[in-house]
This record gives structure tokens, C-alpha cells and sequence, in this order.
């Protein structure tokens, strides 16, 4: 029913546009008078105010109609089904109708639930009909409202950039409330998990066993929280990325902005930054099928022992990853120095390697740094392709030929499968995520005082 909801506010809007332009145009031809603002100005302003208002409307009825409905349906169903149940079975009821409704039938369901799954989908067609009801009326509502203030004094210019100046901030804001929630959110699990897990033994404890018994019949063992192996592992795997990434971005940048001519520059920038839009699944299976074996036999063939999921392989394939990061911050700060600090450096009598070295990587330090510690954050938050091609046990080794596991790993290995949020397993991963939240919060802090401590004018 969203879709149709789009659909008639579009036609709406552009109804109302079409009207609002026709009739200022109309208006000032027969006043003689011009209008204060363009004829399409006063189109967008109708536009504007048919189709936000209903739109907001809508996300607000999609929000609350699930909830709504769902509380319905457990309200009508016998006392007998409901009758002492927690909201943990309330929410499997739910699932099971829902799943029903949905026509996907397991067994012999109770008749009630039956009788409540088709309940539940004529009280969800009625509720997306009535969605697409009102919205079209506050649309219409709007059209009229705002059709009959077009008059060529009206400052429609003003009343569109008010409406816009209003989008933004609201993007800003909600921007920043998810921001917020994140953050929250991160700080009460982790709070609950460091309640039962000593803080210093999370920071500086060796061991990283979290398999402990969920359930009372579970045989489990008692679990280890020291996280400094899994640190340890995130630290190596992302060294061996930078000093991939570094070398190979920085000299492409340098090379594409001074050596270069403009068509080959043209033809390579472009490819070269196709790496950053490659899904990093596909570096995954990459490090997995390809990379992987390959160091094995070439380790194999000199007398190495390397791991099948080496810290080398992941590392390498995820440098490979961000180069463009690198490369393409790198040169466009390379390109920004004016043209002036060369042809100076130049008439001095340096040579090319010389004003790069001199003149040109000192004036560009702050994008170049930016763009390094930038690509130092994706390598230590990335997940797919340490999931894929490091390994799952944690040790305290910096040997890249070893297998390694990093946060993100733990994160996902942890939080896989159906889990409660009422053990130090599962909230241990909150714990990892806030530690990684603050690191890349901490890199970024550093990226803003490079650029502001080396951050030069030029004249």
C-alpha cells in the first residue's frame, strides 16, 4: 500500500504544481504586475506542502500500524491462549499467526490461531486502505490550503527555501538522534555486560573463551572474557592492510597527478576507484578461493608453514580494498596545492622528485593523512572479509602466516543464531562494539587535529 500511497501523492503533486504555475502566470497577466517569484517557485511550494505532510504521515502509520494490529489480534483471541503468557510467548502468538496469514502453514494449527490469522489480514488490508485514504485527504487538504495563497505577491521563493531549510535540519537531527541511540544503546549493553564481567579483566585478560552453558541442560564450558587476543588479532589484520593500502595509493596518487598525462588519467582514476564499489563479499571469496591458497602452496614451496586463514590473506585482499580510499583522497589533495608552490619550487632549480618530496606532500599532508586514517577505520571495522577469510579462534600472535580473529569476527560469531541479550556471551559483543566505536571515534578525532594543526593558506 505504500507504493499506491507514492503514487497518488505524486500525482497529486504534480497536479498542484501544474495549477499553482498556471494560475500565478494567469494572475500577473491579467494584473499587468510581475510576480515576486518565478511561476515554478510557487508550483514547488503546493508541490511541497500536498506531498510532505501526507508522506509523514504515512511513515508515522507504517511505524505504529504493525503494533497495533498485533495488540488487536492477541486481544481477541481466547483467554486460554493468552492467559498467563509472558511477552516472549506473546510474540512467538504473533509469529505463528502472522506466519499463517502469510499462508506458510506448519502442522495442525489451533482453529483460534487460524480465526486470528485471517482476522489479522483483514484488519491489515483495511489498515492500508485507510492509510492510502488519508493521506490522499491531507494532500487534497494541502492543495487547497496552499492553492489559495498563489498571488503574484506571494513570496513563494522564500516559502520553498523555508520548507527545505526545515528538511534539512530535520535530517541533521534525525542524523544525530540515531547517532545518539546507537551510542546508548551500546553504553546499557555494554553496562550490563562489564555488571558481570570485570572491566579489567575484559581490557587486559589473555584469554578469549566466551562459550559458556545458555541453557540449564547445556554443557558448556565456563568462559574467558580477556579480549586482548582479539585486539591483538584486529591490530595485525589491519597493519598488514595500511601497508598494502599506503605504498600502493599514495604512489598511484602521485604518479596520476604529476607524472601522468590527462587521458591516461582519465582512463585509470576511474577504474582504480571501481575497487571501492566492489561488494566486499566478493573480496571475501577472493581471499578465500584464491588468495588463501595461493600463499599455502607458495608457503609450502619455500618451507613456510601459513595457516589457511592467515592474517597475511585477509590483510592483503582488505588493503587491497581501500586503496582507493587513499589514492583518491591523496590525489585530489596533490592537486589542490597551487600551482604556484611548483612553478616556484621549480625556478629554484628542484627537480620534479625533489618539489613532490619538498614541496608538494608537506602542503598536501592534511588530505593525504585524512585519507589514510580514514581507510584505517574501514580496515578496522570491515567484517565481511575478516568473517570470510580470518580465522575464529583468538591468539596472542603477531605472526601474519598464523590465523588470527578480529572484533568484528567475535561480533558476528556471537550474535549468530537465536540468542538471548541475558548472558556475558551475547552481551559481549556489545561490549566489542562499543571498544570499536571508540577506537574509530578516536581516529577521527586524530584525523581533525592533523588537518587542523597542519592545514596551511595560501595566497
Amino acid at each position: 500500500m505504500f507504493q499506491l500511497v507514492m503514487l497518488v501523492l505524486l500525482v497529486l503533486g504534480t497536479l498542484g504544481y501544474l495549477m499553482a504555475r498556471s494560475r500565478v502566470v494567469a494572475m500577473a497577466a491579467a494584473s499587468g504586475a510581475h510576480s515576486h517569484s518565478l511561476p515554478g517557485y510557487h508550483g514547488t511550494f503546493v508541490a511541497l506542502w500536498v506531498g510532505l505532510p501526507a508522506f509523514f504521515l504515512a511513515l508515522i502509520w507504517l511505524l505504529l500500524q504493525d503494533s497495533v494490529i498485533n495488540n488487536l489480534v492477541l486481544a481477541s483471541l481466547p483467554e486460554r491462549l493468552t492467559e498467563g503468557a509472558d511477552a516472549a510467548n506473546r510474540s512467538l502468538l504473533i509469529s505463528e499467526i502472522r506466519s499463517i496469514a502469510g499462508g506458510q502453514i506448519f502442522g495442525e494449527p489451533d482453529p483460534a490461531i487460524v480465526e486470528a490469522a485471517e482476522r489479522l489480514r483483514s484488519w491489515a488490508a483495511l489498515a492500508g486502505w485507510a492509510m492510502v485514504a488519508s493521506c490522499a485527504a491531507l494532500g487534497l487538504l494541502g492543495l487547497a490550503l496552499t492553492r489559495r495563497r498563489i498571488n503574484p505577491d506571494f513570496r513563494a521563493r522564500h516559502g520553498v527555501e523555508h520548507v527545505l531549510d526545515g528538511l534539512m535540519i530535520a535530517c541533521a537531527v534525525v542524523a544525530i538522534v540515531t547517532t545518539l541511540g546507537i551510542v546508548v544503546s551500546l553504553l546499557f549493553e555494554a553496562y550490563r555486560f562489564f555488571d558481570r564481567i570485570p572491566l579489567t579483566e575484559f581490557l587486559f585478560g589473555l584469554n578469549w573463551e566466551p562459550q559458556i552453558a545458555i541453557r540449564a541442560d547445556q554443557v558448556a564450558g565456563h568462559g574467558a572474557f580477556g579480549a586482548v587476543p582479539v585486539f591483538l588479532g584486529t591490530l595485525v589484520v589491519a597493519l598488514i592492510a595500511m601497508t598494502v593500502a599506503i605504498p600502493v595509493g599514495l604512489f598511484s596518487a602521485i604518479y596520476l597527478a604529476e607524472y601522468s598525462g590527462p587521458r591516461f588519467r582519465q582512463a585509470v582514476k576511474p577504474v582504480l576507484e571501481i575497487l571501492a564499489g566492489i561488494p566486499t563479499v566478493v573480496y571475501g571469496f577472493f581471499a578465500v578461493l584464491t588468495v588463501a591458497p595461493a600463499m599455502r602452496a607458495f608457503g609450502s614451496a619455500i618451507g613456510l608453514d601459513v595457516a589457511p586463514n592467515s592474517a597475511l590473506a585477509a590483510g592483503g585482499v582488505m588493503g587491497i580494498m581501500i586503496i582507493p580510499f587513499i589514492s583518491s583522497l591523496s590525489d585530489d589533495a596533490l592537486n589542490a596545492v597551487p600551482r604556484s608552490l611548483r612553478d616556484g619550487s621549480y625556478a629554484m632549480g628542484a627537480t620534479k622528485a625533489e618539489t613532490i618530496k619538498e614541496v608538494l606532500l608537506p602542503a598536501a599532508l592534511p588530505g593525504i593523512m585524512g585519507g589514510v586514517l580514514l581507510a584505517l577505520s574501514r580496515a578496522i571495522g570491515e567484517t565481511m572479509i575478516v568473517v570470510m577469510a580470518a580465522g575464529l579462534i583468538a591468539k596472542m600472535t603477531v605472526n601474519p602466516l598464523d590465523s588470527v580473529t578480529t572484533v568484528t569476527v567475535q561480533i558476528v560469531t556471537l550474535l549468530i543464531g537465536d540468542t538471548e541479550f541475558d548472558n556475558p556471551k551475547t552481551l559481549a559483543a556489545f561490549a566489542l562494539g562499543l571498544v570499536l566505536f571508540l577506537v574509530t571515534l578516536c581516529l577521527n578525532v586524530v584525523a581533525l587535529r592533523i588537518v587542523q594543526k597542519y592545514r596551511e593558506k595560501y595566497d
